[in-house]
């Protein structure tokens, strides 16, 4: 497949402005790449788990969507997109519909890493044709920037604050990008943007064109709960990618790919440093736990390399 950012950038827009979301947030970033890979001709069903994204493009009567848009709760967008699918494949069959129709999920971290998990898996192994995206900001941040299982290690949220009693969160993130790799599914990849979009917009084509289902887990930063300012987008997520912190590949058919090697791999402190979450690291007393911080993304970076030799 090869990439144009003109035409991307000249295509359809199916997801509007106007809407509600933080000014340098991720989120409506990584919808508007994701949804920008659809061919013109085809038409797609969109679901959003309860999450910033949804209370803030489809509050009543208004909506950014420019497609039919469903909305879910935390737990079940992996199940509503699975039924409508599966209804269509049903009403095709019977020669009720003739247009071709794509199935794309959305759902944060909350909704997907943790609440939601149950029916994405189920849908995924089930191998209904649907594409389900995370946009992962690392946080409930629609409710308060309370921890889930995505958060970083150490990230200062409201239930991790970092002080006396605990340094930030204590856990390290789940790495859901492998754990859908595992469900032995037709296409996973790990993206996010830097450049000229290539990255994320070649495999948002590849996810909704591979037949049968795909997971896509995209990094989309939050100002708020990350504690940047808004116009540092491009240059966190380029700093998560130069680091390894959030490293680009893809899995096809179970073969591992990295998408990209940085020429110079950056100490991960060029990352922690942009986002106050990570401001208590640079304490003098505290650092041992950006030693382990990186000692901790060595070790899943050689990990990957293997997996894709």
């Amino acid at each position: 497949m090869t990439y144009s950012l003109k035409e991307q950038l000249n295509a359809e827009e199916r997801f509007s402005g106007g809407h509600r979301m933080c000014a340098g947030c991720g989120s409506p970033v990584a919808v508007r790449a994701v949804l920008r890979a659809l061919k013109p001709e085809d038409k797609a069903v969109v679901c959003s788990a309860t999450s910033c994204l949804e209370v803030s493009t489809f509050m009543y009567p208004y909506t950014a969507w420019n497609d039919s848009f469903i909305h879910n709760a935390f737990e079940n967008a992996g199940a509503t997109m699975s039924g409508v699918e599966t209804a269509y494949k049903a009403m095709k069959k019977r020669g009720k519909l003739d247009d071709t129709w794509k199935f794309i999920a959305f759902g944060g971290d909350g909704g997907t890493y943790d609440i939601g998990f149950q029916s994405l898996s189920g849908a995924m192994e089930r191998g209904h044709d649907m594409v389900y995206v995370c946009y992962d900001n690392e946080a409930y941040m629609n409710t308060g920037i309370q921890r889930s299982s995505s958060t970083p290690h150490y990230a200062d949220t409201t239930t991790t604050p970092a002080g006396t009693v605990i340094p930030g969160k204590l856990q390290q993130k789940k790495d859901l990008t492998k754990i859908m790799a595992a469900h032995n599914i037709p296409y996973v990849a790990q993206t996010t943007y830097i450049g000229n979009f290539s990255d994320i917009g070649t495999k948002a084509e590849k996810a909704i064109y591979t037949p049968g289902p795909a997971f896509l887990n995209v990094l989309a930063p939050c100002p708020r709960g990350w504690r940047y300012p808004g116009e540092k987008l491009m240059e966190v997520t380029k700093a998560a990618v130069e680091t390894c912190v959030w490293p680009l590949f893809e899995v096809e058919d179970g073969k591992y790919t990295v998408n990209y090697i940085p020429k110079n791999k950056k100490p991960v402190e060029e990352y922690l440093k942009l986002q106050g979450r990570f401001k208590h690291l640079f304490q003098p007393e505290n650092q041992y736990m950006i030693e382990q911080i990186q000692q901790e993304i060595d070790r899943k970076w050689e990990d990957l390399l293997n997996l894709a030799e």
